[in-house]
């Protein structure tokens, strides 16, 4: 007789059953298997099953049958455990579910309404570049003289030079941290028994560690989201040894010395015209309780059993020494935040004058909290800025007044999933909401000015939005829909937000949606998945730090790498100028200072090309006594 089972998951049965389900995933889909036909009744009887009692079927399964067989039944029994306990969450709708098991599909237009894109005709793009020959090179001519020269091809013209040469590049593989091992000579007295050592060579400094070092440390762990002890091993794999509580010693001295640079970006974000802000999750096992603790170190044991490499928690992430957990991180958690269990890490992106600085803050403030505290240091005399984040209260700053602005893809979003069961309703709704994504992209590739931009929209997008809005009215008085139905919410969200996802008619230089904020709160989440966690405040505001100034750095298309490695060399000047030690303009003062190293994009790349530490061999040098 057909039937249903329902099983009762137990604490750290979601990520086994997750890792599973996705070693059963190929191509992020399900491998597809012909399975027998099973008739359903109309009510099928449901069994209890607790996950134990599921287990011990499940190994005396394994007994019976062969490996790839258990393998198949283990996988659809763990599979269903995991479906069941998503359908079970309250958070859980259907849309979001097809999303987690067969991946997100895009949201554009197009191809959410099933229509070709309709683009423009163009014309065929012509190239200069020389036709391929069959070996796959280039018909080119090679150079048979200097300039004046007749020309070898046709032996009637005359050679010149072109302001474009040839360039050819080649790439070298290389550890993060390399290093020089200088062997001094020494000579001893057999009379008096004093010791003479060889002087060290010129110009390699007292210093251990170069200033380099840090950069790179920091861009791996806080950058790319390279774990210590990952990093570790990577080193030690290449024959050059950098232990992870090296690396967090030294990352640490750097966040103390670059901690004015900090907050100096905090005091000039306070002054954007336009701020971004937003949140995600955090693990600070200093503040997660013993059960966090406990089973966020579970997570570390899983990850190191699926990667076949044993780590200790001691090991892990930031299990590294963190100073001490009473040490609190910049704008530590007020007393109505201290009561709360969540962790969160909030983000905010600051625009003015076509800069963009991008903060973050981990702890238990929301990122209406955090951005109270930026807004402090924002001078009197400025008028309120504006203010993207989504509808959630937490992420509005108390006490303190902001032009308000809502994500215009999350109302569009709610649509997206709904049009399957209305169509019709939800092709008019994001074809109009089209219109206004397509003069957006005009006014950006137009380079036009806040003022100009809002003109635009006022003329292109402001009759289509306006005839939203009385669609918008008219589906709620003349009845044509169900209030309580899933198009209803839709519209309702849409209506009730009205004037904050339209601020864009309204107000110069307001956006659309809180992209740049998302995409900056990526560098959190990458940290996140690979690191797991933080061990103190301490070591989560160091990660703050790192990851303000590394993407301020790339959304202003600057070398992270450089910047940091400046600040460490020129550390005792940057409280005094912080201002001038800025992404934007430390170039300037390095020019000042004559530090024609530094500044050198020659001498940079060519500082960087070592060979000898490709390999992972350490290079040795000899100093004997003259």
């Amino acid at each position: 007789m057909p039937w249903w089972f329902r099983v009762k998951g137990r604490s750290g049965s979601v990520t086994r059953t997750l890792k599973f389900l996705r070693c059963f995933q190929q191509g992020g889909h399900f491998r597809q298997r012909r399975l027998l036909p099973i008739i359903m009744l109309a009510k099928p009887t449901i069994i209890e099953l607790e996950m134990d009692r599921l287990e011990d079927v499940l190994r005396r399964a394994e007994a019976a049958l062969n490996e790839e067989d258990y393998g198949l039944l283990k996988a659809v029994v763990e599979s269903y455990a995991y479906v069941a306990e998503l359908v079970g969450s309250k958070n859980t709708t259907i849309a979001r579910l097809r999303k987690m098991l067969f991946g997100a599909r895009t949201e554009k237009t197009a191809a959410v309404l099933g229509k070709a894109a309709e683009r423009p005709g163009t014309a065929v793009p012509t190239t200069d570049t020389p036709p391929a020959l069959a070996d796959g090179t280039s018909a080119t001519v090679s150079a048979a003289g200097p300039a004046g020269d007749p020309c070898p091809k046709c032996e009637t013209g005359t050679v010149y030079a072109t302001n474009r040469p040839g360039v050819l590049v080649r790439l070298v593989g290389q550890t993060p941290v390399g290093a020089k091992v200088y062997y001094l000579e020494k000579l001893r007295c057999n009379l008096c028994a004093t010791v003479f050592t060889a002087d060290p060579p010129v110009g390699i400094g007292a210093a251990k560690y170069d200033a380099t070092v840090g950069s790179m440390i920091a861009l791996l762990k806080y950058g790319s989201g390279v774990p210590f002890h990952r990093a570790e091993k990577l080193q030690a794999s290449l024959g050059i040894p950098l232990p992870a509580s090296t690396q967090w010693d030294i990352v640490r001295a750097l966040a103390e010395h670059v901690e004015p640079i900090f907050e100096e970006l905090v005091g000039q974000a306070a002054q954007g015209d336009v701020l971004y802000n937003d949140d995600t999750t955090v693990k600070i096992l200093a503040l997660m309780g013993d059960r966090g603790q406990q089973a966020a170190s579970a997570e570390v044991v899983a990850e190191s059993a699926a990667n076949s490499a044993p780590v200790s928690v001691a090991e892990s992430a930031e299990a590294v020494p963190e100073d001490s957990a009473d040490v609190p991180a910049k704008g530590a958690a007020k007393k109505a935040a201290s009561e709360r269990r969540g962790l969160f890490t909030s983000g905010v992106v600051s625009t003015r004058e076509g800069r963009r600085i991008a903060l973050f803050f981990s702890g238990r403030q929301h990122a209406g909290e955090n951005l109270k505290d930026v807004l402090a240091e924002r001078a009197a005399e400025l008028a309120a800025p504006i203010q993207m984040c989504d509808t959630l209260s937490r992420n509005m700053p108390a006490e303190l007044r902001t032009i308000a602005a809502n994500r215009l893809a999350h109302a569009r979003r709610q649509f997206v999933e709904v049009v399957d069961r209305f169509p019709e309703e939800c092709c008019h709704v994001l074809e109009a909401l089209a219109v206004v994504y397509r003069n957006d992209a005009l006014a950006r590739g137009r380079n036009l000015s806040p003022q100009a931009r809002l003109e635009f929209h006022q003329a292109e997008s402001g009759p289509t939005m306006e005839e939203l809005r009385v669609w918008l009215v008219q589906q709620f008085d003349q009845r044509r829909l169900e209030p309580n139905s899933a198009l209803g919410g839709a519209i309702a969200y849409l209506f009730k937000h009205w004037e904050k996802l339209a601020l864009f008619l309204r107000q110069a230089g307001a956006p659309l949606d809180n992209n740049v904020c998302e995409q900056a709160l990526k560098k959190a989440i990458l940290h996140r998945k690979n690191a797991l966690f933080y061990k103190t405040p301490r070591g989560a505001h160091v990660g703050d730090v790192f990851m303000s100034l590394i993407y301020t750095c790339e959304l202003g298309g600057v070398n992270p790498f450089d910047y940091l490695t400046a600040l460490e060399r020129h550390a005792g000047e940057l409280s005094a100028k912080a201002k001038d030690w800025m992404p934007w303009n430390y170039h300037e003062m390095l020019e000042e200072m004559g530090d024609a190293k530094a500044s050198s994009e020659k001498d940079r790349l060519q500082g960087r090309c070592c060979p000898a530490t490709a390999q992972g061999v350490i290079e040795t040098h000899e100093t004997r006594i003259d």
